[in-house]
């Protein structure tokens, strides 16, 4: 029987210079990711000795099916990107930031919610510094008290409604594959960062009918916000007149107060609960 997480999409993950954030990060995909998952570290010639040490050692141990690969170049982070996602044809994709920890059950949480509507394109979890996707407060970087694992119950509890983004959010996101291919996959000619690139892509599968949604039962953490390359604004503002007013409005009139509102609330009841409840029942 194969792993349960060989029918999950695959991760990809683009490797950066922040060791100590790669090291973390591949620590929580291995304690949050089903065995068996597939994982392409993807290193537009990044890692320096000790960050190709640390990747070395973590495949050596992880229970994930993961591989890593590494150019002698680099070629760009969009370009990079462009490429990979290529590679991976019309398959699901969950490119994930090499500087962020997803939270248990993430990957699961996000392909349940591109099963649940054949329309959406594009699945953005939860995050501490995920602009319109931020929690508590739509955004804003907030360092979290709460453990990975809280996080993951409280959003376990939350109903699955997907609601509408502006774009997808480059701390996560999963791409479905046939949607990207359709829509001309990434244009690394026009964007030099991801973070662009990801929201042009996420624009035209929209166009073409797609939907862009929040995955309110998903949370990644991250210590900072994705940021563009000089010029990749200005691209955007000349292909998607319009989105910088519907990013502002987005940012001025709270969309999901209400689905802020209940995972806050679902963490204030896990934190209200006792550690052990077994040990306060009681006994007939």
């Amino acid at each position: 029987m194969s792993p349960a997480g060989a029918s999950l999409p695959i991760i990809l993950v683009p490797v950066g210079t922040d060791e100590d954030a790669l090291d973390a990060c591949l620590a929580a995909l291995d304690a949050g990711t089903p065995a068996g998952t597939r994982v392409w570290l993807a290193d537009d010639a990044q890692a320096g000795p000790r960050g190709l040490a640390l990747i070395q050692r973590w495949l050596g141990s992880t229970r994930l099916q993961a591989a890593h690969t590494r150019r002698s170049q680099p070629l760009g982070e969009s370009r990079h990107l462009e490429q990979a996602l290529h590679a991976c044809g019309d398959a699901d994709v969950a490119v994930l930031a090499p500087d962020a920890r997803p939270a248990p059950g993430w990957l699961q949480a996000l392909a349940a919610c591109l099963a649940g509507d054949a329309r959406i394109g594009t699945a953005t979890p939860w995050c501490n510094a995920g602009e319109t996707a931020a929690w508590p407060r739509l955004g804003d970087i907030v360092s979290l008290p709460h453990s990975p694992l809280r996080l993951a119950e409280a959003c376990s509890l939350q109903p699955t409604d997907a609601p509408e983004l502006p774009s997808a959010v480059a701390h996560a996101v999963l791409l479905r594959g046939t949607a990207r291919v359709a829509a001309g996959g990434v244009d690394a000619a026009s964007y030099g960062a991801w973070y662009a690139a990801l929201i042009d892509l996420s624009l035209r599968m929209a166009g073409l009918g797609g939907r862009n949604v929040l995955c309110t039962t998903a949370f990644v953490l991250r210590e900072r916000e994705s940021t563009p390359m000089p010029g990749d604004l200005d691209a955007l503002a000349v292909r998607w007149p319009n989105w910088h007013a519907r990013l502002a409005d987005c940012l001025m009139h709270d969309p999901f107060p209400e689905q802020r509102a209940r995972l806050a609330q679902a963490l204030e009841m896990l934190e209200q609960r006792p550690p052990q409840p077994d040990l306060f029942a009681t006994v007939p």
